[in-house]
């Protein structure tokens, strides 16, 4: 939403040129803008010319005089609710009375600027309806994403746990029935599948936790010193189990304590994400290198692996939600595409990044930068 487009429908040139002139370099910023709103200026001689250009185009603003050749503003305004046109419409006059106030108020006019306006008396109406136009666009697309990731969640949640339940519960049938005799020797791959089965649906109900713990609560919620290395440490020693089925070495470069203000929760929850998917992804006899860098702005986090390495091309894809990148070697992979999101969530609210260099089949290279 860089500019508002705003149609000015006047008989006087001087009115329009004017108008022109005042919104020419005008921006509106608030604090919760991320870039201030500017506009963008057509213009109408009559009130035909109006409804022509309001029926072929879309403008967020109207400016509408009600004393104009032919027909009149008011049956402008009149048109537009017929034709449910959403457009903001404030109305120009010299001809300002109150009975014609009440008329286009109840018509839905929004503002009444009477004739002759100060420059400052028209870009104060027009920062009042800018702030309204912009929240309502925020409101608008919040719900929308809401709405749309919470039944992309649940829809990738059902898909990915309908499968490991049923195939658990069909393994535990086997052994019940004792189908394969009465040697405990030809179950224990049916358990060892169990099992794979179960941590893949501990991941991701981790992460739909992790997700909702983000968005049920403020932003750094409990911000305290933590030494970064000592929780890496912790994290480190959680993935030894699957580390160790890979027989994948981790390796933890701290030169000191490296502490600083962070929430640890937030801290684990990056950590764990960030780690983990080094070893998921890490080939057989791998390594992950973990270095963490004390720097007067910031704490860089630099992970890296040998693994399978992802194409430029999928790169751009890994900090969106839901997004897993399926190739054979990732194929048999459990995860719910959530981690890297969430991550980058959790970045944006400490105002920091994360960026990531790969290389197929020889490795990825995590970067992130928290700001002090």
């Amino acid at each position: 939403m860089d500019k508002l487009r705003v149609l000015v429908v006047d008989d006087e040139f001087g009115i329009r040129s004017g108008i022109k002139r005042i919104l020419d370099k005008f921006e509106v910023d608030y604090p919760f803008m991320d870039d201030p709103i500017g506009f963008e200026v057509s213009e109408a001689d009559t009130g035909e010319k109006a409804i022509e250009m309001l029926e072929a185009e879309k403008f967020d603003i109207v400016l509408l005089d009600n004393k104009l050749p032919g027909i009149q503003g008011v049956e402008v305004l009149e048109f537009i609710n017929s034709k449910k046109i959403d457009s903001k419409v404030v109305m120009i006059t010299s001809y300002a009375s109150l009975e014609l106030a009440v008329r286009v108020t109840k018509e839905g006019a929004i503002d009444f600027v009477p004739k002759p306006f100060t420059p400052q008396e028209l870009r104060s109406s027009l920062e009042n309806i800018t702030k309204q136009i912009f929240l309502r666009h925020m409101t608008t697309k919040l719900q929308k994403e809401g709405k749309q990731i919470r039944f992309q969640f649940l829809s990738m949640l059902s898909h990915e746990l309908k499968a490991p339940v049923n195939a658990v519960e069909g393994y535990l049938n086997i052994i019940k029935e004792h189908n394969c005799g009465d040697n405990i020797a030809e179950y224990m791959p049916m358990i060892d599948r169990s099992l794979e089965r179960l941590n893949a649906m501990r991941s991701i109900i981790m992460d739909m936790l992790d997700l909702t713990k983000i968005e049920s609560r403020q932003a750094k919620n409990n911000v305290q010193p933590v030494d970064f290395c000592q929780v890496a440490k912790i994290c480190m020693s959680t993935l030894q189990p699957m580390a160790i089925q890979k027989d994948v070495k981790i390796y933890l470069n701290c030169s000191g304590p490296v502490v600083m203000d962070f929430d640890p929760d937030d801290l684990e929850i990056i950590l764990n994400n960030i780690f983990s998917n080094a070893v998921k992804y890490n080939k057989d006899g791998g390594r992950v290198d973990c270095n963490f860098t004390d720097n007067e702005s910031n704490v860089e986090i630099l992970v890296a692996d040998t693994g399978i390495g992802i194409s430029e091309e999928d790169q751009q894809k890994l900090f969106k939600e839901f997004v897993r990148i399926k190739t054979d070697e990732t194929r048999k992979i459990p995860g719910s595409g959530l981690g890297l999101s969430i991550v980058k969530r959790i970045l944006e609210n400490y105002d920091s990044e994360i960026s990531m260099e790969s290389e197929l089949n020889k490795g990825t290279t995590i970067k992130i930068k928290i700001n002090k």
